[in-house]
């Protein structure tokens, strides 16, 4: 089974025995969860397909980074805020903003897996 692909898929959740409240120890290994655990109700009643939500990237991805502008901009402000152990926290900022901006470049762009990235109301 090691290589197949099949290992996480072929395992069943496991269920645990309910102990009382007083008893600490480790739960009692009661088998896998099968089907035939689920009330009857459950089994019976379709669930609707999930759709995915219509989502504006763009404005997400300026949000974040404006977001990361305002805290380096604070962290340098603050000299407690990058001085002796925190003197990372600028560049973590700085990450932040570049991989923002080359985000969104990336979706501006459009191409490939960025195609859909825009959504227009």
């Amino acid at each position: 089974m090691v290589g197949d692909g099949s290992a996480h898929a072929a395992r069943a959740p496991r269920r645990h025995v309910q102990r009382p409240r007083g008893d600490r120890g480790p739960a009692a290994y009661a088998g896998p969860v099968t089907k035939d655990d689920e009330p009857a109700a459950a089994r019976a009643t379709p669930h609707p397909e999930l759709q995915p939500l219509s989502v504006d990237s763009v404005r997400i991805v300026v949000g974040g980074t404006a977001l990361f502008a305002v805290a380096l901009v604070v962290t340098l402000a603050v000299p407690a805020l990058h001085s002796g152990d925190r003197d990372w926290w600028p560049w973590a900022c700085v990450s932040g903003l570049t991989l923002g901006l080359i985000g969104l470049a990336y979706i501006l762009r459009g191409r490939g897996n960025a195609a859909g990235a825009r959504r227009r109301r």
